[in-house]
């Protein structure tokens, strides 16, 4: 029975990696991303405010070495839902059962002005080009925005403006300098209220102006101000975005997605396709679009596809729960427990923020690179 995997983000390493544990070499399995290596959203930052290289936080796919795993790097071209056939540039691939893992793809380009005179840094790429920016930056009007819902990886915005302000005070440049936070969320952070008070207080300690409740709608590089949803404008010299969300287009394609994004069984990552699962943030399935849910929901998803192999009747189910990070200063971390369960209201927990958290987040990435790549 042969399992292709597309997408090789926390979801499908996650689910491959727990395959091939169990199964070996008796497993058939074929993991598909365009990429050639992965990085974990938080390094991004690590990378774009000069704590790190970007050789650093890179793990190549090549590199993986998992029983009864391929990797292949390719670019899909087509899905075929119904007879689990996916066309790539390199190969045509049949499958018994089929892991939707892709993501969401970003849209600069529907934000007039942002591609020109804005900086996404939500993409690795974008946010490695940001280094150079924040290097050459003389100080000014900052704002971190969000231009769309949903959006991935809630807490990074508001990490974004702290450690900016941050970098703007390690470089001397706070007198000439303002920070501001513009998101869609009456508070940061909206399942735990004590995050998002802590939070709040930290805005107003360090001076950071908080736009709850908003919307960045388009960026006027000339005047330098930034439009928002209701109208009203905001001066800018830097603009640090959010860029809006979509599926990738060869899922709506596929006819896979309704009202934008895959629908699935909350609690088993089916699709409405017998034998095709979806996880992670190309799915409408109610959690954050964030890599610890993603890992968690491909966790169920392997499961099943466990039990399948086995001949078994699958029994696991998604509980909603993930664990954030979220970054107040290099060495300042505080962990978030949510969990978004069906049909009820979202809660949450915090602890921290401590310099004992700043470890486990280390634990956290170096504990998955070990697992996913084989890598000490």
């Amino acid at each position: 029975m042969r399992v292709v995997v597309l997408g090789a983000g926390f979801g499908g390493l996650e689910l491959a990696t727990r395959l091939s544990e169990e199964f070996g070499e008796d497993l058939d399995l074929v993991l598909v991303d365009r990429s050639a290596a992965f990085v974990f959203g938080f390094a991004k930052l690590d990378v774009m405010f000069g704590r790190e290289t970007q050789d650093a936080v890179t793990h190549r796919y090549a590199d993986i070495a998992k029983p009864g795993v391929r990797f292949l790097q390719s670019t899909i071209r087509a899905i075929d839902p119904a007879t689990k056939r996916v066309t790539t540039d390199d190969e045509v691939l049949e499958a018994d059962v089929l892991v939707v893992a892709l993501g969401a793809d970003l849209d600069p380009a529907a934000i007039p002005g942002l591609v020109d005179y804005g900086h996404e840094f939500y993409t690795v790429a974008g946010a490695f080009a940001v280094r150079e920016v924040l290097a050459n930056f003389g100080g000014g009007r900052v704002v971190v925005g969000v231009t769309s819902t949903p959006f991935k990886c809630p807490p990074a915005p508001s990490e974004t403006a702290l450690l900016m302000h941050d970098f703007l005070r390690d470089r001397g440049l706070l007198h000439s300098s303002q920070v501001s936070l513009v998101m869609p969320l009456g508070v940061p952070i909206p399942p735990s209220p004590e995050a998002s008070t802590v939070l709040l207080e930290e805005f107003a300690r360090r001076g950071i102006d908080w736009y709850p409740d908003r919307l960045v709608r388009e960026v006027d590089g000339g005047r330098k101000v930034l439009t928002l949803a209701d109208g009203d404008e905001l001066p800018c010299d830097l603009f640090l975005a959010v860029p809006p969300h979509r599926a990738p287009q060869v899922l709506v394609d596929a006819g896979l997605t309704d009202n934008g994004w895959i629908p699935v069984d909350p609690l088993t990552m089916q699709t409405s396709y017998p034998g095709v699962f979806a996880v992670g943030d190309a799915t409408s399935v109610g959690t954050p679009k964030a890599g610890v849910f993603a890992e968690g929901q491909a966790a169920v998803a392997a499961d099943r596809i466990a039990a399948l192999l086995r001949g078994e009747e699958p029994t696991s189910t998604y509980d909603g729960r993930g664990l954030c990070w979220l970054q107040f200063g290099w060495d300042s971390v505080a962990k978030v427990d949510v969990t978004f369960s069906a049909g009820d209201r979202p809660f949450g927990t915090m602890q921290g923020p401590s310099v004992e958290l700043t470890r486990d987040k280390q634990e956290f990435g170096s504990s998955r690179v070990s697992r996913w790549f084989g890598q000490p």
